[in-house]
Parts: structure tokens; C-alpha cells; sequence
């Protein structure tokens, strides 16, 4: 009886270009023995070569052959998975356990998110069960370390050892910078460094920072003037203790620069439950006119929970009021000084002030002066006379001939009669004297007669 699969191999018709595949595969084997197997025929899997039987029978069987091909691993196809917080822990491993002051340790550390800031500490009066007891005031800060984690949240740096402001038991602080907040604490003894127990943790309810804390809230315009800043510290807690915390009471503290922190008393009004979070608004408010960089810090009970810097801006309202008044001020004290001197120096008689009005200097003349002043005019108008003004004497008028009988009348002339007298002379100046001492006025001097036997007046030819 014939072998059925023989038979079937009979009847399989082999494509050409797998003869040569398969013709130069023999080839290179027996020209290059030193190739391993593995490398000059790879192995395929047996469902491939099922496929391939399959595929040379015919297109009827071209959808079993696909079936039959092995799927690619679906991790191939996704790509490398993101590092996420929640796969694994962040770990801090160190060098050694114990070193004196002026050594060197290695801190290195996985499981961190890819390409964040760490900072390093050595810090007294803390454990990993508690924290770090006072906060940062507890660090040898001035030679902390700042590391940054690489793509697979990797680290490893150097840390100088040097004694913490507060005795031992000591750890080595990782806290993240930016971002969401994660702390780790390694056990670390500094040699020589003093011991002293912790304080007693006061209650069974402990409150524990879970996010960064945040200032919200903006400033008025009064503020740009000088008010008091005020803003709203934000923040998650949670209560890691065994049993409830009712109506805290924390402690917000605000320092300027490098002088210590103003502590002032906030409570805050709910119950947060073990195991439980709540978020927390303190009101946090700066003395008037306040501006530069602050810190707010947060305390409950002996524990620092939240430190956030605050940066105020300069209030240029009061610098510009400053401005005005040193300009104004003095212009007006100028203008009062001024006006002062104005009504106090004295007034002389010939000055007067470019507007006043003009006082007369001289009384009208009535009928008794004006018969008893030698200059006053023969007419009856009632013009001042100018001897009443003072330091002046007036020159007495000429006296004029009257007409009369023993007057010859004056020769006729071509053009026409002629007057009978003579037009009166004009009154003459007015001389000043004022250094001599007003007396009686001189005589009148007569005006000359013309004579009688004179040529006739010409008239006009």
C-alpha cells in the first residue's frame, strides 16, 4: 500500500524561488562549515512551515496559512510601557551606613519618574517612621546635594557627610522638587555625632503632606499702595495615624529673607478620618507695605508639613506718592513764603505795583482854594490843584494886560483888524524842589507891553 504522505509530496509543486533559497542554503553550508547551523539556517517554527505547504496548494488555504502563523507578542506591538509612579517604589540605597564627618557617601536610587530634581540631605532628629522632625532646620543644608533622575528614573551621586544642626538618629533625606511630592528616608548614623530620643508623638492621629501646596488668590490695587498681601496656602493632607483628627490647629509661619519665621495660629474647622484625606486653606497674610521674597511655613504639632516660597511685589504707589510730595510740598511753602513777603516789606510813595489802580494825587479845586492859589487856572472846571501835591511847588501863572482905555489899539494890518490883546501865556512847568523847604511863592513878573510906536504886525502874504 503507497505511503499517503509520500503520495501527497508527489503531487506538491515547489515554487522556483524556493528552490533557490533552499539551493543556496546547501551552498554556503558545504563552502563555509565554520557558520553554526543555528546562523545559517535559522529554525522557523513548525506551524511556518505548515503555512507554507498550505500556501502551495493553493489560495483556498492562504487564510489557514495566516491563521497558523505565530502572532507577534503584543508588547512588540505596544512598545516599551511608561514608567509610572505606581509600578514600583521609589528606592535610596546607600554606600555605607555609618562615616564621620568630612567623608563622602554614594546615595543612588531607582524607581524614581524619569528626569526630575532630587535633593539630598543629611538630617538630625528624624527616622523613617516619623519624618524629618523640624523640617529642613534640621538639615545640614549648606552641603546638600541636587541630582536629577535620568530616563528610568535612575540616580547615583556623591554626598558630603557633615553634622546636623540636631542630634541623631540621623537619615539621609531624597525629597523631590518639583512635581508631585515623594520623600524617602535612609537610616544613616553620622560618627561623633550627638544622640537624643525623639519627643513623644502627642495623640494617635497624624497628619501627613499627600500634594505641593499652593498660593491662590491676587492682590488689589490697594496693595500696589501699601496694603497688607494676603493669599490662601493650599493643600492635601492625610491622616496616616489609628485614629481621627478633629479641627486642627496649625501653626503658619512667614519669614523674609534669612530672618526666622513669624509664627501665627490657624485652625482649620473638619474631622479627617484614618486613612482618609482632606484638603486644607489657611489664610496667610504679610504686614503692610511688606515686598521682596518670603517663605510660608506650615506646622502641626512638632512637625513641618509645607514650606512654599512667596515672591511680593514692590508697592511703586507709595514710591510715586513719596514723588508728588517732595515736589508739591516745596512748591507750596515757596508760594506761602513768597506771598508773606509780599504783605510784610513796606510800600514806597513813588513805586507801585504794575496793576494797582492810580490814586489822584491832588483835591479838586474849589472857589476858596482856588482864590488863594496863584496857580490856579481862571477857569471854573474843578481841576486838582498841583500845589497840594507834595514836594512840588507850581510856578504862579503870568498875568496878562487887561483891555482898557489907556491900552493903544493896535495898528490895522492888510489881512484884517488886529486883537485887541495879546493870547494868554501857558501856565509854565511844574519844578520840583525836594530838598529845599516849600516858602512863599516869588512875585509875578509882568510880561513885557509891546511898544507904541512899533511897526504894524505883518500879516500873512
Amino acid at each position: 500500500m503507497a505511503d499517503p504522505a509520500r503520495t501527497a509530496l508527489r503531487g506538491l509543486t515547489v515554487p522556483p524561488r524556493a528552490r533557490l533559497v533552499v539551493a543556496a542554503g546547501l551552498l554556503l553550508t558545504v563552502l563555509w562549515p565554520g557558520v553554526p547551523a543555528a546562523r545559517a539556517v535559522p529554525a522557523e517554527p513548525a506551524s511556518y512551515g505548515a503555512g507554507a505547504v498550505s500556501y502551495g496548494a493553493g489560495p483556498a488555504s492562504y487564510g489557514a496559512a495566516r491563521a497558523s502563523y505565530p502572532a507577534a507578542p503584543a508588547s512588540y506591538a505596544a512598545g516599551p510601557a511608561p514608567h509610572t509612579a505606581g509600578d514600583a517604589e521609589p528606592v535610596v540605597r546607600l554606600s555605607t551606613a555609618q562615616a564621620g564627618k568630612g567623608g563622602d557617601i554614594t546615595v543612588s536610587g531607582s524607581g524614581w519618574r524619569p528626569e526630575t530634581l532630587l535633593m539630598l540631605l543629611i538630617c538630625g532628629q528624624s527616622e523613617p517612621g516619623r519624618g524629618v522632625i523640624g523640617g529642613t532646620n534640621s538639615c545640614a543644608n549648606a552641603e546638600g546635594r541636587a541630582v536629577t533622575t535620568d530616563a528610568g528614573g535612575a540616580f547615583s551621586t556623591g554626598l558630603p557627610v557633615a553634622e546636623p544642626p540636631e542630634p541623631c538618629p540621623c537619615v539621609v533625606h531624597v525629597a523631590t522638587v518639583t512635581g508631585e511630592r515623594t520623600v524617602v528616608d535612609r537610616p544613616f548614623t553620622v560618627a561623633g555625632h550627638s544622640t537624643a530620643p525623639l519627643p513623644p508623638q502627642t495623640g494617635a492621629g497624624r497628619l501627613s503632606v499627600l500634594t505641593t501646596a499652593e498660593l491662590t488668590g491676587a492682590s488689589g490695587l490697594l496693595v500696589w499702595f501699601g496694603a497688607p498681601p494676603g493669599r490662601e496656602l493650599v493643600f492635601t493632607v492625610g491622616n496616616i495615624g489609628t485614629a481621627p483628627v478633629e479641627d486642627p490647629v496649625f501653626r503658619v509661619g512667614t519669614a523674609h529673607g534669612v530672618y526666622a519665621p513669624r509664627w501665627e495660629e490657624r485652625q482649620w474647622r473638619g474631622t479627617v478620618q484614618p486613612g482618609r484625606k482632606a484638603r486644607i486653606t489657611l489664610p496667610v497674610r504679610l504686614p503692610a507695605g511688606a515686598h521682596g521674597d518670603y517663605r510660608v511655613s506650615v506646622r502641626y504639632g512638632s512637625e513641618l508639613l509645607v514650606e512654599q516660597p512667596w515672591g511680593v511685589g514692590r508697592p511703586w504707589g507709595v514710591t510715586l506718592f513719596w514723588v508728588l510730595l517732595a515736589v508739591v510740598v516745596p512748591a507750596a511753602l515757596f508760594r506761602i513764603g513768597m506771598a508773606v513777603v509780599d504783605r510784610v516789606r513796606p510800600r514806597h510813595p513813588g513805586r507801585r505795583r504794575a496793576g494797582a489802580p492810580v490814586a489822584p494825587h491832588g483835591t479838586p479845586a474849589t472857589p476858596a482854594t482856588r482864590a488863594a492859589c496863584p496857580c490856579s487856572c481862571p477857569c471854573s472846571c474843578p481841576c486838582p490843584c498841583p500845589c497840594s501835591e507834595p514836594g512840588t511847588t507850581a510856578a504862579p501863572r503870568r498875568s496878562t494886560p487887561a483891555a482898557g482905555p489907556a491900552a493903544a489899539p493896535a495898528a490895522a494890518s492888510p489881512a484884517g483888524p488886529a486883537t485887541a490883546h495879546s493870547a494868554p501865556n501857558p501856565p509854565s512847568a511844574r519844578t520840583s524842589a525836594p530838598d529845599s523847604t516849600p516858602g512863599p511863592a516869588p512875585a509875578a513878573i509882568p510880561a513885557p507891553e509891546p511898544p507904541e510906536n512899533g511897526p504894524p504886525a505883518k500879516g500873512p502874504t
